[in-house]
């Protein structure tokens, strides 16, 4: 499959060979959800707590008697059913990751890249550097009709990421950072030369 490479002045460098195998596959929609839903569960924090009866302060003293008073028996002021009592079965910090086999998270990749080559929405870079000023850029991207994209480059030039990192809706990922959730939240994916023997060699 050829691709033609663009430079960031929107101008033709030569062209690439995208291989079928990473880039032409027929793309899994139900392998991509279920990509995106562990990446999203391993995000959470997982930090939402609350006291529960043994851990609200209060008396651990009965209020009243048993029998003889009228009124319904209680055994303590902490219980759910009292207003300063503790919560039933609330939230308690927990991790809300899983497992996920990694052949298939491979293939929500593959299914991630080739969904943006069938929509033509990907683009090979000659490279993600030479640009210190987030003016600049922002003008270069403009000229490319780039308003939300996602840049893959083997190495994120520093200088480079400085100037993207206040634009909205552009992000830059080193290529081991590549991923479904954010390949798939941008409307163009670009990636470097350099990125795409990197995708090759992690998809190998």
């Amino acid at each position: 499959m050829e691709i033609e490479i663009k430079t960031l002045d929107n101008s033709s460098a030569g062209s690439a060979t995208l291989p079928d195998e990473i880039f032409a596959v027929a793309p899994r929609a139900d392998v991509m959800a279920r990509v995106v839903h562990w990446q999203l569960a391993k995000r959470r924090a997982g930090t939402h707590k609350v006291k529960g009866m043994g851990e609200v302060s209060g008396t651990t003293k009965k209020p009243y008697r048993q029998k003889g008073t009228g009124s319904a028996r209680q055994g303590s002021l902490r219980a759910p059913q009292y207003r300063t009592g503790g919560a039933v079965h609330g939230p308690v910090v927990r991790d809300h990751g899983y497992d996920l086999p990694k052949k298939v998270r491979r293939l929500g990749l593959i299914s991630a890249l080739s969904q943006k080559a069938k929509d033509g929405k990907l683009i090979v870079l000659q490279s993600a550097s030479g640009v210190d000023k987030t003016s600049e850029l922002a003008k270069k991207l403009k000229s490319l009709g780039w308003t939300s994209a996602l840049i893959v480059d083997a190495a994120v030039d520093e200088n480079f990421g400085r100037a993207a990192r206040n634009l909205p809706k552009i992000d830059i990922l080193p290529t081991i950072g590549a991923n479904v959730y954010d390949i798939l939240n941008h409307e163009v994916l670009a990636i470097t030369q350099a990125g795409l023997e990197g995708l090759k060699e992690r998809l190998a």
